[in-house]
């Protein structure tokens, strides 16, 4: 009897083991969707775009973006997190993802709910200021800021972005105090601080770059871990003495928890391909962004080390019950 049920348990095992590639070489079977849960025309959307278009010409099968706004990524994002687990309907979403988990309650789980796939891409930051603020390097502005607490405004593209957690993040580590004007996405911020309605913004690179290059605006320092090569005189913060400090948008893709490893190693493999052609790569690159191609292990590490980092930043600026 004992042996029967041991041949019977091996049978089964050798039967699923079988079918598992069978999964892979089966998928696609149907269209894809991929959830951009942002409005149309932005950076993350212009590289779900890319990504669509290689993925249908790759595998023959038609890939779909679906823009599905709201609820500051949350709508679309928990349409995918209730979608089949067969790797054909997708995620595409940012750092929001992790900010999410530290600002409000969620209709999902960011971590039990969804199967990190690959990191595509990431968005540095830095700090620019309108150049009528008298401070030409990281070390007067903060001496400013500190002589004049509460007297200096920040530009947001709005509550909880990585622009607003950029400022509070620096406010705490270098002890200012600096009051916060929220605004209702990138461009209204960048044209709120060209006006001079406000004079500070960490602002995405790609939104700021042309103005700073013009000496619309003057750029302090980036937010990355190390220089930009295309602003190499430009400091990071971290190196002007802030090491812990370092924060870069990012975009990333998911599958619903449950999808079958080998389809999300046959998507993150895809993926990578696509970010290795040079001319995808240099489509991204004139977005702002790096591009990435990481794999599923290390892009989910990735993403709980982000929710723990911005779930501390949250709670200790106040963010989510002050707004």
């Amino acid at each position: 009897m004992i042996g029967m049920l041991a041949r019977a348990v091996c049978i089964l095992a050798s039967m699923l083991a079988a079918s598992m590639p069978a999964a892979a070489q089966d998928y696609p079977r149907k269209p894809i969707e991929l959830v951009v849960p942002f409005v149309a025309g932005g950076t993350t959307d212009n590289i779900a775009r890319l990504m669509a278009q290689h993925m249908s010409e790759s595998w023959g099968q038609s890939v779909i973006v679906n823009n599905r706004p709201g609820g500051g990524s949350t709508i679309g994002t928990n349409a995918v997190a209730k979608a089949a687990p067969d790797g054909h309907t997708l995620l595409v979403n940012t750092i929001s993802f992790a900010i999410t988990a530290g600002m409000q309650k969620l209709p999902y789980d960011p971590i039990r709910d969804f199967a990190p796939i690959t990191e595509l891409a990431t968005l540095p930051l830095m700090l620019v200021v309108h150049p009528s603020v008298p401070a030409n390097n990281l070390e007067e502005f903060i001496a400013l800021a500190r002589a004049n607490p509460g007297g200096w405004h920040f530009a947001s593209s709005g509550i909880g972005t990585s622009p607003h957690l950029a400022a509070e993040m620096f406010k705490s580590a270098a002890g200012i105090d600096l009051v916060h004007v929220p605004y209702k996405g990138n461009a209204e911020a960048m044209n709120a601080l060209l006006g001079g309605h406000v004079k500070i913004y960490f602002a995405l690179v790609p939104a700021a770059l042309q103005h700073v290059k013009t000496g619309s605006v003057r750029a302090l320092a980036v937010t990355t871990e190390t220089r930009l090569p295309y602003l190499p005189d430009v400091p990071t913060i971290a190196e002007r003495g802030f090491p812990s400090y370092e924060i870069s948008s990012w975009q990333g893709v998911f599958a619903p928890a449950g999808t079958p490893n080998v389809i999300v190693g046959k998507i993150s493999g895809e993926l990578a391909r696509m970010l290795d052609v040079p001319e995808i790569r240099t489509r991204i690159s004139r977005e702002g962004a790096d591009p990435v191609g990481s794999t599923p292990d290390a892009f989910a590490a990735r993403v709980k080390s982000e929710i723990a980092k911005w779930s501390e930043v949250i709670k200790a600026s106040g963010i989510a019950t002050s707004n």
